[in-house]
């Protein structure tokens, strides 16, 4: 499958689904752009989307770091119809804004041979381990139907966009426009965080989302199958949806820090249960949200709602613990914005990030503390594994060297099932391999049992 280069004037092949590329997504005005279509460097899709080669890329984005004066806003013929003749166009302003704006969230993509290349190192890596832990992110769980949160089309992402007016950019003045596209919200690479950034959770939150048909993607049965081997030894995930524990991972191995849309526990006794369905009462959560932000509603009041002083919303469920002598409302175990992660799970996981001595992260951008520091926690020489199609905050611990200058870690840009894909075929053996794919088709009727919402539990 191949695909063309979004800039104008690229005279390299078309792109391929193997071949190293970046994606990106940027704010796009109302009208679309023909009106600035002659002025436009790159061929926009009308969602705002693109796709270059990465030379292609750092050429643009080179250009939209220059500054230039208005009077000098008409692209110059190159005199070498190539990449490199990038440099011979100016980029008009309101483009400019774009392809930062776009920068924040950029994708990129190494090559399949690469990726391949880099597996196989990882692979071996894994063997010689002794305390390998694995830490996940949202991004496991976009290939299963779950949307991202920092992604060219994340739901963060999507949300920053709407406070910028893209079309009076587009017919502002240069002074108006630079001022507008740098005031935007900060890209990963700045220091600074916003409340929301110190707080965030790798959930999601979309209605429309139904948890119950979600399955478990290669990359959730390769770590399972990685745990249930012995060659991983613990797993820290950001992640709600509850996949780790449905494709086998055992409760005792995994350290769920903003807590599993399947698992409710006891306000009184904590006593935790494990249930075939979404426990969350979303009602409850529209009924005080509407409250807050209207300052009514017509939305019935759950009899066994509780205001929850640290995030503002409901965490009962409705269900109480079967205890004899307790009987105590049942909560969800989710961790909204303002609540404090449960110093238990946390202990754990800060424990076994200081017992490990090679640290695997995959689908996630690594900025939400606390979870991001347990990957420097791990022990010395650090041994750090990165696969993540974004920049991230903890890249450098890739690129620790050993006493003959060699890299400790390694950093993958690419898709997590592509990745573990790889890894797992080199760590088992073709024959090993095969009947790892094959116990996974099996696990079909296995998995449609485990979510059938019997809510007599």
């Amino acid at each position: 499958m191949t695909t063309q280069c979004c800039f104008k004037y690229c005279a390299l092949p078309s792109i391929s689904s193997q071949s190293a590329r970046v994606e990106i997504k940027s704010v796009i005005p109302s009208s679309g752009f023909s009106k600035h279509k002659e002025s436009l460097l790159v061929s926009w899709r009308k969602n705002g989307e693109a796709i270059f080669h990465s030379e292609c890329w750092a050429s643009l984005l080179t250009l939209a770091r220059k500054r230039s004066s208005s009077s000098n806003n008409r692209k110059r013929k190159p005199t070498v119809k190539s990449t490199k003749a990038c440099d011979e166009y100016t980029m008009i302003q309101s483009e400019k804004v774009m392809i930062k704006e776009a920068n924040k969230t950029v994708e990129r993509f190494d090559s399949e041979e690469d990726i391949e290349r880099r597996a196989i190192k990882v692979a071996k890596m894994i063997k010689s381990s002794k305390h390998c832990v694995f830490f996940t992110g949202a991004g496991i769980s976009t290939s299963a139907g779950l949307g991202d949160f920092r992604g060219k089309g994340g739901k963060w992402t999507e949300q920053d966009r709407e406070a910028i007016d893209i079309d009076s950019l587009f017919e502002g003045t240069p002074e108006k426009i630079m001022r507008l596209g740098d005031s935007s919200r900060s890209s990963i690479d700045d220091k600074g965080s916003t409340s929301e950034d110190e707080n965030d959770i790798e959930e999601n939150e979309d209605v429309d989302i139904n948890y119950e048909e979600l399955r478990p993607t290669i990359t959730h049965e390769s770590i399972s199958e990685l745990i249930n081997l012995g060659h991983v030894k613990y797993l820290i995930s950001q992640n709600c949806d509850g996949l780790h524990l449905l494709s086998g991972v055992p409760a005792k191995k995994i350290s769920e820090l903003h807590g599993n849309v399947f698992v409710e526990k006891c306000e009184k006794c904590e006593k935790r249960y494990e249930r075939s369905y979404y426990v969350c009462d979303d009602v409850g959560d529209m009924y005080l949200e509407q409250l807050s932000d209207l300052g009514k509603t017509d939305i019935v009041k759950p009899k066994f709602l509780k205001k929850c002083d640290t995030c503002g919303l409901s965490h009962r469920t409705g269900r109480k613990c079967d205890e004899k002598k307790c009987k105590g409302f049942l909560m969800d175990t989710i961790i909204n914005f303002g609540d404090n992660l449960e110093e238990s799970i946390l202990d754990k996981a800060f424990e076994m990030a200081d017992a490990c001595d090679l640290m695997i992260c995959l689908g996630s951008t690594l900025t939400v503390t606390p979870a991001n520091e347990l990957v420097e926690y791990t022990r010395i020489p650090q041994r750090v594994v990165i696969c993540n199609r974004q920049p991230t905050e903890k890249d450098d611990l890739c690129q620790e060297k050993d006493a003959k200058g060699q890299p400790l870690g390694v950093r993958i840009y690419g898709d997590c099932d592509l990745f573990m894909g790889y890894v797992m075929s080199n760590l088992l053996g073709k024959k090993q391999y095969d009947t790892f794919l094959e116990k996974i088709k099996g696990k079909t009727n296995v998995y449609e049992n485990a979510r059938k919402a019997i809510r007599s539990d």
